[in-house]
Parts: C-alpha cells; structure tokens; sequence
C-alpha cells in the first residue's frame, strides 16, 4: 500500500554529497517543524525525469518559497554521485533543489512507491510522485499512472494543488 495524504512519512536514512564525499542524512531531521515538497523520479539522466520532471521544480521553485515552503527534495534510486552530478547538470543544484539518493530503495519501498521495468534496466526504482509534507505529515500527494509521464507530479501541478 502506498503513503496517502495524512500519512507521516516514515524515518528514513538517504545520501548526499558533502564536502567529504557521501553522507547520511535523516529524513525525519529535515522535516522536522518545516515544510517540504518531495518529488521522486525513476532515475537520474532519464528522458522525462531529465528534461520534464527536475526543470519543472526549477522553474516554480520561487513560487513555492512564496507559499512557505522551506525546502525542495529530489529523490531517486540512484548513488550520491550520480545525483551530485545530475544535480549540476541540470541546474537543480544552483536552484536550490536538494538532491538526495535512496540508493538501496529503502524509503521508496517503506512508502510503497517502487516499481521495476527490467526491459528498460530499471529495477526497484521510484514510481514519480510529488507531495508536500508538514512536520512529517503528507498534505498533498500526487502520484503518476505511468512513469514515463510527468502532469501530476510536476511543480506546476503541484503548486495548483496547494
């Protein structure tokens, strides 16, 4: 079963880059008393996630510091690395988009959001989802059928459903 809105998210270790090389961070440490948007992505360089999903937060990421929101959260099944550098690549970085890695899956399979598609290579991947989340509650939710399409979950969306 997948989070729904009401939901508190549960407690989940994932990875960044820091000044060091990768580090742990606790999701319910940046939650805590704030408000966060989340979107996950199947993976990074992928066509829609690449030119669709991450430009749409960049592009409505003023307006989502407009409504309160205190922090962008990517999230794929992917390495620190790789997000480090997509992260660059993109521009989502300069944005002020925090990129974070749920390397082995975990958070996205306690949510009930993965998926497989091994014809393609992806395995135990995100399904593509945006949601706001208050203090670790889930506010709003907006999930895809299908993870080749970004219209639910991407920041322009997001923000109409605010």
């Amino acid at each position: 079963m997948s989070i729904s809105v009401g939901d508190t998210l549960p407690n989940a270790t994932l990875g960044q880059m820091g000044a060091d090389g990768p580090e742990q961070v606790q999701l319910g440490d940046i939650l805590q008393g704030r408000k966060v948007v989340i979107f996950a992505v199947p993976g990074a360089f992928t066509p829609t996630c690449h030119s669709a999903h991450v430009p749409s937060f960049i592009r409505t990421k003023a307006d989502f510091d407009a409504k309160g929101v205190d922090e962008i959260i990517c999230i794929s099944v992917n390495d620190p690395f790789v997000m480090k550098t997509w992260g660059a690549d993109t521009g989502a970085t300069k944005a002020g988009i925090t990129m974070l890695s749920d390397a082995e899956s975990s958070f996205t399979k306690a949510i009930g959001m993965e998926f497989s598609a091994a014809p393609a290579g992806l395995i135990e991947r995100s399904k593509r989802y945006a949601m706001v989340v208050e203090d670790g509650k889930v506010t709003v939710f907006q999930a895809e059928e299908n993870p080749g399409v970004c219209e639910v979950s991407g920041g322009e969306a997001l923000l109409a459903a605010m």
